[in-house]
């Protein structure tokens, strides 16, 4: 049976949704308010990928805030802000969302 072990893994997987397959493989998340145009975006140097208004991308070197302010640049107000699981309480995301386009 532990010959099966790393294929029942793996077929665990399949049944992910692609959003949360996105968001278990990345260090930030953000939710838009509105979908953004395009599927994938850079930060400076981070890659971000999107799925409808759900947008994930993995660890930056960049400050948390800074990379919230950029993303929201890029598409706008969010609904949240998570690094490493822990969202942005209110207080943090407006700051972030003054930067929004």
């Amino acid at each position: 049976m532990i010959r099966f072990a790393p294929l029942a893994a793996a077929l665990s997987l399949v049944a992910l949704t692609p959003v949360a397959a996105m968001a278990q493989s990345s260090y930030y998340s953000a939710t838009a308010t509105a979908a953004p145009k395009k599927t994938s975006f850079v930060t400076k140097t981070t890659i971000w990928k999107c799925q409808g208004a759900e947008c994930a991308a993995p660890k930056s070197t960049m400050q948390d805030k800074v990379m919230c302010e950029r993303v929201a640049q890029q598409i706008g107000t969010l609904s949240t802000f998570t690094v490493a699981g822990t969202a942005f309480d209110a207080e943090a995301l407006s700051a972030c969302n003054a930067r929004a386009k």
